[in-house]
C-alpha cells in the first residue's frame, strides 16, 4: 500500500500542514488534564476563584485552538483523500487504455471495474485515516504514557499491564483478518461478473425463461461474499468489546490504587483526575488505532490488486524507434503469419499468406473457428503475431506506433457498438474534425440516412446505452458510417452486413466500391453474396488458407469454398 502513496506527491505540502495541526491538536489535548490538575489542586483546594477563572479561559483557549487545528486538518485530509483517488483511478484508467486485449483476458472485465471503483475506494478511506491518526494516536498514547508518569510513577504500572494486552488482541486479530479480506475483494469481482453478465445478457436470459437460473447464480455469489463478510466482522468485532473492558477495568484500577495513594499522602486529587483522562486518552488512542487495523487489512488487500494492475506491462508496445513516416496507401501483405490465443491447445492461425492490394477488395471467407476474426485482430495489433509478419505498404506493423497504425484503419467490428450520446456524436467518433456535411455524406453512403431522417430529432436524435434503440442493422450502418468518415487508408469490414437485408446489403456494395475505390477494402463475411465480386477471396479452413482467388477461380479449385457455396446459393444462382 505503501507504494500506491507516491501518488500523494501533489498533496505534499497539504499532507505536512495536516501533521503540523495534528501535532499541535495532540499537543492541546495532552495539554488540558494538565490544566485541570492545576485548577482542583490550587484554585478549588485553596479556594482561590480568580485562579479557577483565569485557569478556566486558558482551558477554553487551549480547547478552541486544539479543535480548531482538528476541523482544519480533518477538512485538508478529506481533500486530499479525495485528489488521491482521482489520481490514482486516472492513472489506473490510463494504463488500462494501453492493454493489449491479453491483459484484459487475463484480469477479466469485472475485476478491471473492481479494482478501478471499491479497491481505490478502500485505500482511499484508510488513507483518510491513517492521515487523522499516524501522528495522533502514536502521540497520544507517547505523550499520555509520559505525562502519566510525570504524576504518578508507581499509579502507571496499570498501564503497563494493560497496554500489552491490547496490543496483542489487536495483532492476532489482524493477522486473522487480513487472508478474509483478501477473499472478500475477490468474491467481489464474482458477485460483479455474475451481475454483469445478468445486466448484458438480460433478452437471452429472458428468452430463454433462466431468470430464476440467474437469480440462483447472483444468489449463491452473494451469499459466498456475505458469508465471508460476516466471519471478518465477526472477527474485528472483538476488538471492540475487549478495549471497552480493559478500559473499564483499568480506570476501575487506576480509581482504586490513585485512592490509596492520596490517601497515603503520595498523590494529589488533582492529579488523580489528569492520570485518569490520561489513561483515557491513551485507551482510546489504541482504541482508533485498532480501527485503523481492522481497516488497513482491507485496505492491503485492496492496494495488492490496484498495484496488480498498475506494475502489469501490456504485452504490445510502441516500438522504441518509430518510423517517421506512416505507410499512405494502404497495401496489406500477411506472410506466413501463425498465432495461437494464451493457453490455447493448438494455434487460430497457421502460416497464412495473401495480399490485400490498394483499390481492391480483399474478401476472407471460412466455417466458424477457422481464424477470420483473429487476422483482423493481429491486423489492428489486438494481438501479436507469434510467426511471420503482418506488412503496410512494406513496414511491419510492429514497427508503427499503435495510434499511426489504427489512424490508417477504418474498422466495422463484428459486434455493431454504439455510445450514449447522439446519432451525430456516434458517427463523428471516427473523426472528431468531421463536419455535418461529412457526416451527413457518410451516413448516406452506409445506407442509414433513410432511417435517420425519420427520427423525431434526426442527427440529433438520442442514442441509448449500447444501442438498444436502434435495430441491429440500423447500429451495423452507423458503425459502417463511423468508418467511412473517418476517411482511411484500409477499412476493415468484420462480416459487418450479416444484420442487412440482401437489398440494403447490394446497394451498400455498390455504394462502398465507389467511396472507397482508392482505399484497401477487407471484408470478412459469412455470406458469399456479399463478396461474390470481390477482386480477391482469401478462403480459410481450420486455420489455414484454403485457396485464393476469383469466385469463379474458387468454384473451381477450392473444395472447401465450393460447399460453402453450395450451401447457401442455389444451382441457378451458382451457374
Amino acid at each position: 500500500m505503501i507504494r500506491l502513496f507516491r501518488f500523494l506527491k501533489p498533496y505534499r505540502y497539504w499532507v505536512v500542514a495536516i501533521v503540523a495541526l495534528m501535532f499541535l491538536q495532540s499537543i492541546a489535548q495532552l495539554y488540558l488534564p494538565t490544566l485541570m490538575a492545576d485548577i482542583v489542586d490550587i484554585g478549588v483546594m485553596h479556594g482561590d476563584t480568580a485562579y479557577i477563572i483565569t485557569m478556566g479561559v486558558v482551558m477554553l483557549l487551549v480547547a478552541a485552538i486544539g479543535t480548531l487545528c482538528n476541523v482544519t486538518a480533518g477538512f485538508l485530509s478529506s481533500k486530499t483523500a479525495a485528489g488521491f483517488g482521482k489520481i490514482v483511478r486516472g492513472n489506473v484508467f490510463s494504463h488500462v487504455e494501453r492493454f493489449s486485449l491479453q491483459e484484459f483476458d487475463k484480469f477479466g472485465t469485472a475485476s478491471m471495474i473492481t479494482r478501478t471503483t471499491n479497491d481505490i475506494t478502500q485505500v482511499q478511506q484508510v488513507l483518510f485515516m491513517l492521515m487523522r491518526m499516524f501522528l495522533s494516536a502514536p502521540l497520544m498514547i507517547v505523550g499520555g504514557i509520559v505525562m502519566a508518569v510525570s504524576k504518578d510513577a508507581k499509579l502507571s504500572l496499570v498501564l503497563v499491564a494493560v497496554i500489552p494486552l491490547l496490543t496483542g488482541v489487536i495483532v492476532f486479530v489482524a493477522s486473522k483478518g487480513i487472508p478474509l479480506f483478501r477473499s472478500m475483494q475477490t468474491k467481489l469481482d464474482r458477485l460483479n461478473l455474475v451481475l454483469r453478465e445478468n445486466l448484458t445478457g438480460i433478452r437471452v436470459i429472458r428468452a430463454f425463461n433462466r431468470t430464476d437460473r440467474e437469480r440462483n447464480r447472483f444468489g449463491e455469489a452473494n451469499e459466498d461474499l456475505t458469508r465471508t463478510a460476516i466471519k471478518v466482522t465477526r472477527i474485528m468485532s472483538v476488538i471492540f468489546p475487549i478495549m471497552l473492558l480493559l478500559l473499564n477495568l483499568s480506570l476501575v484500577a487506576i480509581m482504586w490504587f490513585g485512592s490509596i495513594r492520596i490517601d497515603l499522602g503520595f498523590m494529589q486529587v488533582g492529579d488523580l483526575i489528569a492520570f485518569t483522562q490520561y489513561a483515557s486518552q491513551i485507551l482510546f488512542s489504541l482504541t482508533m488505532v485498532s480501527m485503523m487495523f481492522m481497516m488497513i487489512p482491507r485496505a492491503s488487500a485492496s492496494a495488492v490488486r490496484i498495484n496488480e494492475v498498475l506494475n502489469t506491462s501490456p504485452s504490445i508496445a510502441d516500438p522504441a524507434a518509430v518510423k517517421k513516416s506512416a505507410p499512405s496507401k494502404g497495401s496489406v501483405e500477411f506472410q506466413n503469419v501463425t498465432f495461437s490465443y494464451p493457453g490455447a491447445e493448438q494455434p487460430a492461425v497457421r502460416n497464412v499468406s495473401f495480399t490485400a492490394e490498394t483499390g481492391e477488395i480483399t474478401a476472407i471467407i471460412g466455417g466458424t473457428g477457422s481464424g477470420k476474426s483473429t487476422l483482423v485482430n493481429l491486423l489492428l495489433r489486438f494481438y501479436d503475431v507469434d510467426g511471420g509478419s503482418i506488412r503496410i505498404d512494406g513496414a511491419d506493423v510492429r514497427e508503427l506506433s499503435q495510434e499511426s497504425l489504427r489512424g490508417m484503419v477504418g474498422y466495422v467490428p463484428q459486434k455493431a457498438s454504439l455510445f450514449s450520446g447522439t446519432v451525430a456524436d456516434n458517427i463523428r467518433f471516427g473523426n472528431e474534425a468531421a463536419t455535418r456535411e461529412q457526416i451527413e455524406h457518410a451516413a448516406v453512403v452506409a445506407q442509414a440516412a433513410e432511417f435517420i431522417s425519420e427520427l423525431k430529432e434526426g442527427y440529433d436524435s438520442h442514442v441509448s446505452q449500447g444501442g438498444t434503440n436502434f435495430s441491429g442493422g440500423q447500429k451495423q450502418r452507423l458503425s459502417i458510417a463511423r468508418a467511412l468518415v473517418r476517411n482511411p487508408a484500409i477499412y476493415v469490414f468484420d462480416d459487418s452486413f450479416s444484420a442487412l437485408d440482401f437489398k440494403t446489403d447490394a446497394k451498400l456494395r455498390d455504394a462502398l466500391q465507389a467511396e472507397t475505390s482508392d482505399a484497401t477494402m477487407l471484408i470478412v463475411a459469412q455470406r458469399v453474396s456479399t463478396i461474390m465480386n470481390a477482386d480477391r477471396i482469401v478462403v480459410l479452413d481450420d486455420g489455414e488458407v484454403a485457396g485464393i482467388g476469383t469466385h469463379r477461380e474458387l468454384l473451381d479449385s477450392c473444395e472447401v469454398y465450393r460447399e460453402i457455396v453450395m450451401s447457401q446459393l442455389s444451382e441457378e444462382e451458382i451457374a
